[in-house]
């Protein structure tokens, strides 16, 4: 089958493309910006990538286009599709058809964690010799891949992240209905894409539609700390069902050791082992039980899947080292929702150790609010509030971008905060206030304009 994939270099499309690559399809696709890394990639699998959405491209006659959520009505290429009726379906709904069909699915959905918990999933089956091919939204270091459609042998096991964002311009629900998971971890809810719900009981309805999509001898593995989860399960459970986090009546639960480095795993009640590792916060080492909860489903021991995580490399993009200069560190993390930013900030004083305001090791956190629903202003309020751990803030973006203004917003947290609307002005900022032994936390769901490299060159010099 050849298929043409509109809006190929998203991270989701993308890792469809190699998919079906793999599955032995021809593959060509376009994009509104084609370019590196994700062009280089494909490329690489000899995926022919096409810059624009030119009606024209309908010449290519393939047998299916198949329709990223980034694409709309009016886009010249998805007219000259519906005009001649041409067959196109969307991404999930391809990879739920023609990879998924055979597969025992593990689906990790959750407005935070589903990249880290994901990739921690696939990381304990593979160690545990399953093999399984799997779609992540971002690069877990253990493979270096965020997609693949099985390991060294033919795999029985897919682990996808499953996403709550609407599935496609003619299909509003979210993607991982298409998914058929057998195994679905729900690792919290939160209110987010303030685009396309209009509040969380809206998300709620779409978590309770994936529910009702696992099958009865499927499992869900359900954080208990999370309010919105528990109303989630009280429309309807179908599955057997197992409850994780800190909460009473939890089947899976931790016992922190001193430093967070490493916590127990107990399992209704009885200690199954340690894991070392060196992540941080809270929020890991709760994606790790959902992890260790979901391999224990098809079949992992727990012992197996604790040890294997004291090997797990973490993923690209999550409290990511950048580099070292003069003894000041610059991350990478991509953070953006105010939860995610607090679990970040906050995992790292933990790790640190130090008093927030010591002369070192203080926290220099760099936000850039660029996600939908951060311009829309439905989480400004509680920025202030998710930065408390930092030493200082430094925050980029206009109000002609933003549409709100991120000095007002950071106001409460007086004169440690600072805001900018030109990368390279907050870069002296931070240069000028950074000292050895300072750690420079990027947060960011983007690009960030480079913002890490120009850091590391400026402290170079």
């Amino acid at each position: 089958m050849h298929i043409h994939i509109l809006g190929i270099c998203g991270t989701f499309m993308g890792g469809l493309a190699v998919l079906a690559k793999e599955a032995g399809h021809r593959v060509t696709g376009c994009d509104a910006n084609v370019y590196p890394p994700m062009s280089t990639q494909l490329e690489a699998q000899g995926i022919e990538l096409i810059q624009g959405y030119g009606p024209e491209q309908v010449s290519l006659n393939p047998d299916l286009y198949v329709v990223g959520n980034v694409m709309t009505r009016g886009n010249p290429l998805i007219e000259e599709i519906l005009n001649r009726g041409l067959p196109y379906v969307s991404g999930p709904q391809w990879i739920g058809e023609h990879i998924l069909r055979e597969k025992w699915v593990l689906a990790v959905a959750g407005t935070h964690g589903k990249t880290t918990t994901s990739s921690m999933l696939a990381w304990i089956l593979e160690d545990a010799g399953y093999a399984p091919g799997f779609l992540i939204g971002g690069v877990p270091m253990n493979f270096g891949i965020s997609a693949r459609l099985s390991g060294a042998t033919d795999s029985d096991f897919f682990v996808i992240e499953a996403d709550e964002y609407d599935t496609a311009f003619f299909d509003k629900r979210s993607k991982f209905v298409h998914y058929h998971a057998k195994t679905a971890v729900l690792n919290n809810l939160e209110f987010d894409h303030a685009d396309i719900f209009p509040d969380i009981g809206a998300i709620e309805t779409q978590f309770h539609h994936l529910v009702r999509t696992v099958p009865g001898v499927g499992r869900l593995i359900v954080n208990g700390d999370e309010a919105s989860l528990g109303r989630v399960i009280k429309r309807g459970c179908w599955s057997e069902k197992e409850s994780f986090g800190v909460s009473d009546g939890v089947n899976w639960t931790l016992l922190e050791h001193p430093g967070g480095a490493s916590f127990d795993v107990i399992f209704n009640g009885e200690n199954q082992g340690t894991v070392h590792w060196e992540l941080t916060g809270k929020h890991n080492r709760t994606n790790a039980l959902a992890a260790i909860a979901a391999a224990r489903h098809v079949g992992v021991p727990v012992a197996q899947a604790v040890d294997s995580l004291s090997r797990f490399q973490s993923v690209k993009r999550r409290m990511e080292v950048r580099g070292v200069v003069n003894n000041i560190t610059v991350y990478d993390d991509f953070a953006h929702h105010p939860t995610a930013i607090a679990t970040t900030v906050g995992g790292l004083r933990q790790r640190l150790g130090a008093v927030k305001a010591e002369p070192s090791g203080r926290i220099l956190a760099v936000l850039e609010p660029r996600s939908n629903t951060m311009k829309l202003g439905a989480m400004k309020d509680a920025l202030p509030g998710s930065l408390k751990d930092a030493d200082l803030v430094f925050g980029f973006g206009s109000q002609q971008a933003l549409g709100w203004s991120l000095a007002d917003a950071l106001k409460p947290l007086g004169t440690i905060a600072h805001s900018f609307d030109q990368i390279d002005y907050m870069v002296q900022a931070i240069i000028q206030a950074a000292q050895p032994g300072d750690h420079i936390l990027v947060m960011s769901n983007g690009g960030f304009g480079g913002v890490h490299q120009k850091l590391l060159e400026a402290l170079a010099k």
